[in-house]
């Protein structure tokens, strides 16, 4: 049994002008919410400092962001903890709108330039990522992932779409309620096209978000799609066969959208 997770202290409360709120855990297990401030710990305190100020910039059409918030003495991060308000709605099944949000957000974020924290990430999505590219080779447990991503790796081919800071992990990061623009509740950043974003979220909708197969055909129109939905497969195979937590059932639903992939390379 996991261990409850920790609010955060007082003075981090204090900090972003919650001292007085009770912290409430979040859907997730990760974040917690003081009134209209959601507080969230945080890993990389670089990372986050640069997403905080990323997040405050843009301006992305239809799209709802949790506008990150400094501390009263002007920082990003306290104690390893950030701050952004509070958004409405939920995760809802509507993946076709992710994917269309995704490439809004996307659009605005092209003038940004490539962060100097990817080049030193060392966790295993940065080494899928890596690997996905073939930047990188390692070896991958056969029964957990590492059979099938051989298999599918033979069929990359060399990709010409402009890399650009993109969004890589919008499933469940995308809150919905009603009619209201979707709303985007965190940022992962990679340094990939925006094609390969759109389809990491296709992925993991047909993987784990009970998407129809059709939804590839739906975004066909979109440069190099094939060999941009190879590599969100290839790599959310290669974090599937690294993390210590992956299932059967999560592998399952990986082969599944393997299935549809191979019918469009």
């Amino acid at each position: 049994m996991s261990a409850t997770p920790e609010p955060p202290p007082s003075h981090v409360r204090a900090a972003f002008g919650a001292r007085d709120e009770e912290p409430e855990l979040l859907e997730g297990g990760v974040a917690w919410r003081c009134d209209e401030i959601v507080l969230k710990p945080v890993a990389n305190t670089a990372e986050a400092a640069w997403v905080a100020q990323t997040l405050g910039t843009l301006e992305p059409d239809e799209v709802r962001l949790a506008r990150p918030l400094r501390s009263t003495d002007g920082r990003w991060v306290v104690s390893g903890w950030s701050a952004s308000r509070n958004l409405i709605g939920r995760p809802e099944p509507r993946h076709d709108e992710v994917v269309a949000m995704s490439l809004r957000l996307h659009a605005s974020c092209g003038f940004l330039a490539r962060p100097r924290f990817l080049d030193a990430r060392q966790d295993i999505y940065a080494l899928a990522d890596r690997m996905a590219w073939a930047e990188v080779d390692f070896p991958l447990q056969a029964d957990k992932g590492g059979r099938l991503y051989d298999v599918l790796a033979a069929s990359r081919r060399k990709m010409q779409l402009r890399p650009q800071v993109v969004h890589g992990d919008l499933f469940g990061n995308v809150l919905f309620a009603g009619n209201v623009a979707p709303g985007l509740i965190d940022f992962t950043p990679y340094w990939r096209p925006a094609e390969w974003a759109a389809a990491v979220a296709v992925i993991d909708a047909l993987a784990w978000g009970g998407s129809d197969p059709a939804i590839v055909e739906r975004w066909s129109h979109l440069a190099e799609w094939p060999q941009a939905l190879l590599r969100a497969l290839l790599f959310r195979l290669a974090v599937h066969a690294l993390h210590p937590r992956s299932t059967t059932a999560s592998l399952g639903g990986l082969e599944h959208a393997s299935q549809t992939v191979l019918e469009v390379l």
